[in-house]
């Protein structure tokens, strides 16, 4: 299977209404960031063992680390997981950025530094969502 039959069937494989709201986000992000690369993490690690919840990203940046090495990575991603779905907002320097902007206006959500995590799309505000997603695009392509 390619990147996108991948993602499909992981979207499919979600219980409704999950799978709704993880198909408006998909196809929301993919507005978002209309060229940009597609990634589908399963979640397992080299050894084919479960470590993590599958997950799609979107765009393309590098990640530098402290040892001087760097990889490339998405700028966004979404995962399904057991009480509902996360949006990931990668690359971003300010930890506290993400819960000091959003986090008391987006809703029903759990807001860290890089994660976003809600039950469902009804229970929080996705322009706030979206707003928070197009900062990470903004903030991963100045690099």
């Amino acid at each position: 299977m390619n990147i996108q039959e991948q993602i499909i069937a992981y979207i499919e494989s979600q219980d409704e209404p999950k799978r709704a709201d993880m198909q408006a986000l998909h196809q929301q992000i993919l507005q978002l960031l209309p060229n940009g690369k597609l990634w589908f993490l399963d979640g397992k690690d080299d050894t084919g063992k479960v470590i993590t919840n599958p997950n799609i990203g979107y765009g393309q940046f590098t990640r530098h680390y402290k040892d001087g090495s760097t990889k490339e990575f998405y700028q966004i991603g979404i995962s399904g997981n057991t009480t509902g779905i996360s949006v990931y907002i990668m690359g971003l320097e300010d930890k506290k950025y993400l819960p000091d902007t959003f986090g008391t206006t987006i809703g029903k959500a759990s807001v860290t530094g890089y994660c976003i995590k809600f039950k469902s799309l009804k229970d929080i505000n996705t322009d706030i969502l979206e707003e928070a997603i197009r900062y990470g695009i903004e903030q991963t392509g100045k690099r």
